[in-house]
C-alpha cells in the first residue's frame, strides 16, 4: 500500500514538473515572439512597395519581395550609405579595442597590485557611475572644442577609450583567478606586465568578450555624441544618417528607411548572437567576489 502511494506521489510530482516546465517554455516562447515580431515586421516592410505598409487590414508578409528597396539605399546618389556604414564600423572597432586594453590594464592594477589608497581610488572611480551622462555633456563639449577636435572622429573616440563599468567588470574576473598563478610567475622572474599580458589576460576571455560586445553595441547605436560633435557629411555614422534618409528619399520612403535600419541592425545582431553565452557568463560572474 505504501509503495502504491509512493508511486502515485512520484508520478504526480513528475507530471507537475512536466506541466510547469511546459508552461514556462510556452511563456518564454510567447515573450520571445513578442520581442521578435517588431523586427520581423521591420524586415518584411523593408521589402514591400512603399505604400503597402499603410494598407488596412495590414498584412504581415509583403505581396511582392522588393529587394530593390535595399539596392536603392545602397546606390542612392544622395545618401552615401556604405560610407556611413564604414564610419560606424571604424568607430565601434577602435573604441572597443581601446576599452578592452585600457580597462583590462586598470582592472588588473585594482585587482592584483597593492599600493596606498587603492581601495579608496577604486571606490572614487566607481562613484563616477552615479553621475548621469547629461551632467558632463557641456564640460565634455568644452574640452573637445578646446582640443580642436570638433568634426573629428577623435571627438568620439577619446571620451570612450575607457569606462568605469568596464574596469569594474574585468576587475571581478581578475579577482576570480587564483593568486598562486601570480606568485608562481613572480618566482620565475616575470614582471607585472608579463603577468598581466601572458598569464592573466588570456584567462579572462569571457569577461573580455562580454565587455567587447557591450562596448561595440553601445558605440554602434550611439546617436547623441555623433550628432553633437560631427558636422561634415562624410564623417556621419548610421544612427545620425538614417533619420536624414527619409528627407532625401521623399514621401513614401518608409520601405527605404526600414531597409536602411535593417541593414544597420544586422552587424550588431550578429555580434550579439555570436557572443551571447559570454554576455550571460560575464553578467553572472560580475559579483562573485568583491
Amino acid at each position: 500500500m505504501r509503495r502504491k502511494v509512493k508511486n502515485r506521489s512520484t508520478i504526480a510530482r513528475s507530471l507537475w514538473r512536466l506541466l510547469s516546465g511546459g508552461l514556462i517554455y510556452l511563456w518564454l516562447t510567447f515573450m520571445a515572439l513578442c520581442a521578435l515580431l517588431p523586427l520581423m515586421w521591420m524586415f518584411s516592410s523593408s521589402l514591400r512597395i512603399p505604400g503597402e505598409s499603410f494598407e488596412l487590414p495590414p498584412s504581415f508578409f509583403p505581396t511582392s519581395w522588393r529587394w530593390d528597396n535595399w539596392l536603392a539605399v545602397l546606390h542612392s546618389p544622395l545618401i552615401n550609405y556604405p560610407l556611413f556604414f564604414v564610419n560606424s564600423v571604424k568607430l565601434a572597432v577602435v573604441i572597443t579595442g581601446f576599452q578592452l586594453l585600457l580597462c583590462s590594464c586598470a582592472a588588473f592594477g585594482f585587482a592584483r597590485l597593492r599600493f596606498p589608497g587603492r581601495d579608496l581610488l577604486f571606490f572614487a572611480f566607481l562613484a563616477t557611475l552615479m553621475v548621469p551622462g547629461q551632467a558632463v555633456v557641456v564640460p565634455r563639449f568644452i574640452i573637445i572644442r578646446n582640443l580642436k577636435l570638433i568634426d573629428s572622429h577623435w571627438a568620439l573616440i577619446l571620451p570612450s577609450m575607457a569606462s568605469a563599468y568596464g574596469v569594474f567588470l574585468l576587475r571581478q574576473f581578475f579577482l576570480t583567478l587564483p593568486g598562486e598563478l601570480m606568485d608562481a610567475a613572480k618566482i620565475d622572474g616575470a614582471g607585472f606586465f608579463d603577468i598581466y599580458w601572458r598569464i592573466m589576460l588570456p584567462m579572462i576571455g569571457p569577461g573580455l568578450s562580454a565587455l567587447g560586445v557591450f562596448v561595440f553595441l553601445a558605440s554602434w547605436n550611439d546617436f547623441f555624441q555623433p550628432m553633437l560633435f560631427l558636422r561634415s557629411w562624410d564623417k556621419l555614422t548610421l544612427p545620425v544618417a538614417i533619420p536624414i534618409l527619409q528627407t532625401y528619399m521623399g514621401e513614401g520612403s518608409l520601405a527605404h528607411v526600414l531597409a536602411a535600419i535593417t541593414m544597420s541592425i544586422l552587424p550588431a545582431l550578429g555580434v550579439y548572437l555570436s557572443a551571447q553565452r559570454f554576455i550571460i557568463q560575464g553578467i553572472a560572474l560580475t559579483g562573485l567576489k568583491g
